[in-house]
């Protein structure tokens, strides 16, 4: 299986997606700061996920979350969670 999923930054609120082929390990190298992306940023919390047989699905399904119609998307999907959240 593949994942793609998205993250919220407990330091600064800002969310970071991306995608993988093992969700654990993948969260624990954000959270260990051992992702260049997110290196400094963490710690993190783990807010959205999907699984997809096949990567080049979980490559795309990342690729729409971070546009602009992607991110509204989520936004409005998780909205209710970050309210409560917060």
């Amino acid at each position: 299986m593949f994942y793609t999923y998205v993250l919220k930054s407990k330091k600064d609120g800002k969310m970071y997606t991306g995608y993988t082929d093992n969700l654990r390990r993948r969260f624990k190298e954000h959270n260990n700061g051992e992702s260049i992306y997110t290196k400094g940023k963490g710690p993190f919390e783990l807010i959205y996920y999907e699984a997809c047989v096949e990567q080049k699905d979980a490559r795309s399904r990342e690729l729409y979350l971070k546009s602009g119609k992607g991110k509204r998307y989520m936004k409005s999907r998780l909205r209710q969670f970050l309210f409560l959240r917060e």
